[in-house]
């Protein structure tokens, strides 16, 4: 399968777990590197930043994919294929304008914090409507944040979460038959619209180590996560080290995509509200670690098992939310896996098929080794 530029940089905004984030399609020629070492600011590494400066350089992209999900637009609403640190369009001298008014009300009316955003007027069209609109339909569910501030105080009575957990275990086959689970290699196809298919490989040893791999055409995208590095790579371009956002989203993956027990994933978990989904009642379950933002658990009431976790990544400008549906549960060795998942993101999804599953199979170590990065070249 051959994508154009265009269809890449779709094929890996939405692609979590599989495929490398936009950033390495970029071709921003990085600034001079700091003296010193040390982490790199946006300014130190990128060309031309006006107004994200201070930002921690890996987290520069995560907030143009914000900006992009808040619009619902692409990289080249705003900047020029190719050369992407020119000012040749207007929408990106906008676009810094609206940022640094962003931060300004931030700063002045909410101790600093992100309660508004590029979302809070855009609500995914690049020009915000100044007149409320009537909606066709029932209002949407809401968000994690909205959960939690309208639930706050009558969670604090609301029973554990551990009756929910343990019928998520028994539904998919018992806490024995998952502790069983060592190892599982999957092959599936990832769809990305009519016609347009990716195959993939999928190598997992639990409890949290994950290796995707997709081929296209005579070349490899890989996404991995050893259980304490995380890398990226994509046709064309160098490997990548995950962020710490993308380190963490991947380890969440693992946890859920081969069953576990939610409660090893979390620090702290607990019940939230009831919810629906596609017409099915849900309990839903909100976990939290330290520094991380809250995941969203749903599970369905009558059969015990997950149906959707919603996660963010925190970015400088707001969360990037993902949304992984699960289906299509099947038993393997006395554990029931799912052979199908969808992972959305406001800006588009994709399914993944598995054709076929090995439980407990050998894994050559060496696909959980981080390659070494290709030495810099001297200028």
């Amino acid at each position: 399968m051959t994508l154009n530029r265009g269809a890449m940089v779709r094929f890996s905004a939405v692609a979590s777990g599989v495929l490398v984030a936009a950033s390495v399609l970029i071709a921003a020629r990085p600034a001079q590197a700091p003296q010193g070492g040390g982490t790199k600011t946006a300014v130190q590494q990128f060309k031309n930043i006006q107004v994200l400066k201070d930002i921690p350089a890996d987290q520069l992209i995560p907030s143009m994919q914000f900006i992009a999900n808040s619009l619902g637009v692409e990289c080249d609403f705003c900047h020029v294929e190719g050369a992407f640190d020119k000012d040749d369009k207007e929408e990106k001298k906008t676009a810094r304008k609206m940022m640094a008014m962003m931060i300004t009300i931030n700063q002045e009316n909410f101790e600093g914090k992100k309660e508004v955003s590029c979302n809070t007027c855009h609500r995914g069209t690049p020009h915000p409507r100044g007149v409320p609109e009537i909606p066709e339909q029932a209002k949407a569910a809401v968000s994690t944040e909205e959960m939690e501030k309208q639930h706050h105080e009558h969670n604090a009575e609301r029973g554990s979460a551990d009756p929910i957990i343990n019928a998520y275990l028994k539904a998919v086959g018992g806490a024995d038959a998952i502790a069983k689970l060592k190892s599982v290699t999957e092959k599936a196809n990832m769809g990305m619209g009519p016609g347009r298919a990716v195959s993939v490989e999928i190598f997992e040893e639990t409890p949290v180590r994950r290796v995707s791999v997709a081929h296209m055409g005579d070349k490899d995208s890989v996404t991995a996560y050893n259980g304490e590095d995380g890398w990226l790579s994509f046709p064309g371009r160098p490997l990548r080290p995950m962020n710490g956002d993308e380190q963490y989203a991947a380890k969440l993956d693992a946890q859920f995509l081969v069953p576990s027990d939610p409660r090893k994933a979390f620090a702290e978990i607990r019940t939230v509200q009831a919810d629906t989904i596609n017409g099915k009642e849900m309990n839903v379950v909100i976990g939290k670690n330290p520094g991380q933002a809250p995941v969203t658990l749903f599970f369905d009431k009558q059969s015990g098992l997950l149906v959707r976790m919603v996660r963010y990544a925190d970015t400088p400008l707001g969360r990037n939310p993902t949304q992984v549906d699960f289906a299509d549960y099947r038993d393997q060795s006395g554990a029931k896996i799912p052979f199908e998942w969808t992972i959305a993101r406001p800006l588009g999804r994709f399914t993944m098929k598995v054709d076929s599953v090995q439980v407990n199979a050998p894994i050559d170590a060496k696909t959980f080794q981080k390659p070494e990065a290709p030495a810099a070249a001297a200028h």
